[in-house]
C-alpha cells in the first residue's frame, strides 16, 4: 500500500482519538501527525497505547497558527488532512461565540490555505491529495417531529453559534475545490457516544451523576430528539470515505439510532443501575428538568443511505450494545473521569 502521510487535527478529543488509533493501528506504513492545541477537551491520556507507535508523532499547535501549519505541511511532506478540531459544545458557543468562530471558520481556513500553499508548490499538484472536513448534522437546522431525515441535499440552516461557525467552515471547504480545485470531501455525523468522551456532554455526564447520586438536569421535558451514533463506527466511516469517499462529495453519517432525551436518559439509568448493582429503576429521582436551552432544535436525524449504497458502510453496534459498553468504559476507567475533574489530565499533557 502507498506510504502516506497525514495530519490529524484534534487527535487528542474524543473522535479524534478513536480516528488516530484506528489509522496508527490499521496503516503502519503510514505516518500519522496529531496536531492538537490541547484545549480544555484535548486529552493525550486518550492515546496512551499508541503514543510510542513509530508511525504516530504528536504536535501540539495551534490550527489558526497559519505560518505553523504551513512549516509543518512542508516539513512532513502531508498529502492528507482529516480535519476534526473543533470547538462543539453548544453550551460553550452561547456563552463564548467569538471563541468557536476563531477556531471553527478560521482554523478551517488556516488549514485550508497551508494545504493550497504547500500541494500547488509540487511538481504533481493536488494529485494523490485529500482534504476531509468533518462537520455536524447541527448545520442544516431542526427537523419536525415526523418521518423527515436530513440529506446530503438539505439546506443549511444552523440555529447555535456552533452551528453558524461550522456551516461556515463547509462552505470554505467546498469553495476550496471551487474555486482552486483541492480535493476536498465533507462529512455530516450525527451524535456521537463512546469512551474518552469529555465528561461535560450528556451521556458521560449522566453516567459519572449517577454513579455519584448526583442530579441529572434535563433540558425542557426532555423531548429533544437525537441520532446516535457509536464512536467507533464513525470512526471506521472516516476511513472508508477518506480512502474510496469522492472528490467534492458530501456524504452523510448517523445511526438511523433516534431518541428522545428523556428515554436515553432512561436506558442510561437503567444500565448504570444495573452494572452498578442497584435496584431497579433506584436512580430514576436524581432526573431534575430544568430551563430549556436557547435556540434548543427540537430534532436530527441523519439519512445515512448514500453511504451505505456508495461505500458500504453500516453501523456494526446496536444502540444496546453500544450503551452498555459505554457504560461499563465510564465505570471501570474512574480514574480517568477523576483526572479530568482535578485537572490532573492537564499534567500529563504538558509532560508530552
Amino acid at each position: 500500500m502507498t506510504k502516506r502521510t497525514i495530519i490529524i487535527t484534534g487527535g487528542a478529543g474524543f473522535i479524534g482519538s478513536h480516528v488516530v488509533r484506528l489509522f496508527v493501528n490499521k496503516y503502519p506504513e503510514y505516518r500519522i501527525i496529531n496536531l492538537d492545541k490541547l484545549t480544555y477537551a484535548g486529552n493525550l491520556a486518550n492515546l496512551r497505547d499508541v503514543e510510542a507507535m513509530p508511525n504516530y508523532r504528536f504536535v501540539r499547535m495551534d490550527i489558526c497558527d497559519f505560518e505553523g501549519v504551513l512549516k509543518l505541511m512542508q516539513e512532513e511532506r502531508v498529502d492528507g488532512i482529516i480535519h476534526l478540531a473543533a470547538e462543539s459544545h453548544v453550551d460553550r458557543s452561547i456563552h463564548d461565540p467569538f471563541t468557536f468562530a476563531r477556531t471553527n471558520v478560521m482554523g478551517t481556513l488556516s488549514l485550508l490555505q497551508s494545504a493550497k500553499i504547500y500541494w500547488e508548490s509540487l511538481e504533481e499538484g493536488y494529485e494523490g491529495k485529500r482534504f476531509y472536513h468533518i462537520s455536524t448534522d447541527e448545520v442544516y437546522g431542526a427537523l419536525e417531529f415526523d418521518d423527515t431525515l436530513f440529506t446530503e441535499q438539505t439546506s443549511y440552516n444552523p440555529h447555535s453559534p456552533y452551528s453558524a461557525s461550522k456551516a461556515s467552515s463547509d462552505h470554505f471547504v467546498r469553495a476550496y475545490h471551487d474555486t482552486y480545485g483541492m480535493p476536498t470531501i465533507v462529512t455530516n455525523c450525527s451524535n456521537n457516544y463512546g469512551p474518552y468522551q469529555f465528561p461535560e456532554k450528556l451521556i458521560p455526564l449522566f453516567i459519572n451523576n449517577i454513579r455519584q447520586r448526583k442530579r441529572l438536569p434535563v433540558y425542557g421535558t426532555g423531548e429533544n430528539v437525537r441520532d446516535w451514533l457509536y464512536v467507533e463506527d464513525h470512526a471506521r466511516a472516516i476511513d472508508l470515505i477518506f480512502h474510496r469517499g469522492k472528490v467534492a462529495d458530501t456524504y452523510n453519517i448517523g445511526g438511523f439510532n433516534e431518541w428522545r432525551n428523556i428515554d436515553l436518559i432512561k436506558v442510561i439509568i437503567a444500565t448504570v443501575d444495573r452494572v452498578l448493582g442497584n435496584p431497579e429503576g433506584y436512580s430514576l429521582d436524581l432526573i431534575e428538568y430544568v430551563t430549556d436551552r436557547l435556540g434548543h432544535d427540537a430534532r436530527y436525524a441523519i439519512d445515512s443511505t448514500k453511504l451505505s449504497r456508495e461505500l458500504g458502510w453500516m453501523p456494526s453496534l446496536q444502540f444496546e450494545e453500544g450503551i452498555e459498553r459505554t457504560v461499563r468504559w465510564y465505570i471501570d476507567n474512574e480514574a480517568w473521569l477523576r483526572d479530568i475533574a482535578t485537572g490532573d489530565y492537564k499534567r500529563y499533557n504538558e509532560n508530552k
